[in-house]
Parts: structure tokens; sequence; C-alpha cells
């Protein structure tokens, strides 16, 4: 009888913490997202660091220069998608000139098969387009909120890893003292490991982002769409940014399929080139190879997906996945742990 009240107990004390831990990460979010940021980062570049200290570079130096590596990327990041405005805009003559008739056509059906005038339909639009413009004020102020946000949140996140490449020894200092002497031993084995998870979790990404591409161009070439190869990596590659980057990528070759193409079955072939790659990269792909590298079992993986999309977003979605890799280290040193590590593994099945 007493020992199913301490197992109840026991029980009670794990779920209680785990409400508490989703609530702090939950409210925390706009500090606890930079930080993971930066600590990704910190961690990727510290072998890089390490090297260029080792070859007797100072160390604010070689933070310098491993911070400029990621900054180059990201502009390199930038440029593909200003190339991919730029493409779409000179397209855009071609396309409104093609798409004038259609959208005839398109009205003229409505009319037929809904019994909706023409001048219905246009005073609908203009109404709307009325709407839109009545409250201008209110999106400009949300914008510039939100670009405020992020360019801060940019600005935050290289001055984090800095101060954690910068400071390595003091936070080492930190955890120590906090797993004492019992765990002195595992801490060592599970910060060497999360290095080490963190560049499988890298290596993982860009496997992923290599086999969208290709996927995409082999989709795109079947459809016989100009610079297919070009458009297919561009658009693997710019799924990197959030919902706006598969947006604006996608319109490109849309575009470039209905200016090209006689047919409007050619652009709708496109999206379900792009949709059908979409979904098998977020249930299939991403899940079995990232999974793979570092380790986790898929169904794992997609749990840490999921719950990092209800606490932080895309960015969680983004960073829930090194996390639980994370946990899996620190699960395969605790012996008391050894139940997470079960749920966890990938091989712990085969073993049992």
């Amino acid at each position: 009888m007493t020992n199913n009240i301490n197992t109840s107990s026991a029980i009670l004390t794990r779920l209680q913490l785990a409400v508490f831990t989703a609530v702090i990460l939950y409210f925390g979010r706009s500090l606890l997202v930079p930080l993971s940021y930066s600590l990704l980062i910190a961690l990727v570049l510290y072998p890089v660091c390490k090297w260029l200290e080792q070859h007797r570079w100072p160390r604010s130096l070689a933070i310098t220069a491993g911070l400029l590596i990621v900054v180059l990327l990201f502009g390199i990041l930038v440029g593909l998608f200003v190339v991919q405005v730029n493409v779409l805009r000179q397209d855009v003559p071609q396309l409104l000139a093609k798409l004038k008739p259609t959208l005839a056509e398109l009205q003229q059906w409505i009319a037929t098969g809904f019994n909706i005038s023409v001048e219905a339909q246009n005073n609908w639009w203009q109404q709307l387009i009325q709407n839109l413009g009545s409250s201008p004020g209110s999106i400009i102020q949300a914008t510039i909120a939100a670009t405020a946000g992020g360019l801060f949140t940019l600005f935050l996140v290289p001055v984090f890893a800095a101060l954690f490449l910068y400071n390595r020894e003091v936070f080492v200092q930190f955890l120590a003292k906090l797993a004492g002497n019992r765990y002195n031993k595992q801490l060592h084995v599970v910060l060497t490991e999360t290095t080490h998870t963190y560049y499988k979790f890298i290596k993982g990404m860009v496997m992923v982002y290599l086999i969208v591409g290709m996927l995409n161009s082999i989709g795109l070439l079947a459809l016989g769409i100009p610079h297919a190869i070009l458009f297919g990596m561009l658009t693997a590659i710019m799924t990197i940014i959030p919902y706006v980057g598969i947006f604006i990528s996608a319109l490109v070759p849309i575009t470039i399929a209905w200016v090209t193409k006689d047919s409007i079955w050619y652009p709708l072939g496109v999206v379900a080139v792009f949709t059908v790659v979409q979904y098998l990269e977020a249930n299939l792909i991403f899940p079995k190879v990232v999974a793979t590298q570092i380790k986790v079992s898929t169904w794992a993986t997609l749990i840490a997906i999921l719950a990092g999309g209800l606490l932080w977003g895309v960015s969680g979605m983004i960073l829930f996945i090194p996390f639980i890799g994370i946990l899996k280290i620190i699960s395969d040193q605790i012996p008391e742990w050894m139940a997470l590590k079960i749920l966890l593994s990938r091989d712990e099945k085969k073993k049992l």
C-alpha cells in the first residue's frame, strides 16, 4: 500500500513538473527563443572557434570570424530571396496581360453558374478594397511592430551567441555546481555529446533541403518548366524562411509556367508538386532524416515538432528537435531516466 502511494506521488510530482515547465516555456518564449537560437549558433561555432584558438587566434577574433560566417550565409539567403522577387517582378506585366482575359472568363462563369452579375462582382471587389483601405494605420502599425521585433531578435541572437562562446567556462562551472559531484563525470559526457548532436542536427537539415530540392526539380522537369533544377533547389533553400519563403519561391515557377505554357494545368501542376513535396518533407523526410542523425525515434521527433509549434510557433518546430536529442543524451547518462531513454531512443527496441 505504501509503495503504491509513493509511486502515485512520484508520478504526480513529475506531471506537475512537466506542466510547470510548459508554462515557463510558453510565457517565457520572448526571451527563451532568441537564447535558444544563440545557443544553437554557439554550439555549432564552438569547434570552429576552438580550432582557431588552438592556432593562436585571440578568442574575441575567433568568435568574430565564426559569426561573420553565419552572417555571410544569412546574407546569401537574403540575396536568393531578393533574386526570386526580382524574377517575379519582371514577369508581372506578362502575367497581368494573360490574367485579364482569364478573370473576365471566370467572372462570366460565376455570373452564369451562380446568377451573380459581373457588375455585382465588381461592386463587391470595390467594397472589399475600400474596407481594407479604411484601416491602413493599424496594418502599418502591426507591420512596423512585427518588423521591429524581428530586427531586435536578429540583433540579440549574435550578441548572446558571442557571450556564450566567450564565457563558456563560466557556464560550464555553473552547470557543474548544479550537477554536483555525483554527476560531474556525466556532465562532461553530456556537454561533448550535445555539441555533436547540434552538428548532426545541422547535417540532417542540409540533407533534408538537398532531398527536397531534388524532388522539386524532378517534378518541375516532368512538367517541362524552364530552369527546373534552379527553381527546385531555390525553393527548397527558401523554405528556411517560414511561410514567406515557400510562398515567394513557389510564385516564381508558378508564374513562369503560367506565362510560358498555354494551359492552366501547368501552374496547377507546379502547385501540386510543391504541395506533395512539402507534405512529404513535413511528415516523412524531415522526421526520418533528422531523427536518424540525432538517434531519436521518429515518433519522438514528431511529438517534438508538434509541441514546439504549440509553445513557440515555427521557432519551436525547429529548436525542439535538438532539445529532444539533448534530453535523450541526458537519459543515456542517468540510470534513473532509463524509462525516458527507452521512449526516446531509436535503437532501444532492437536491444529489448
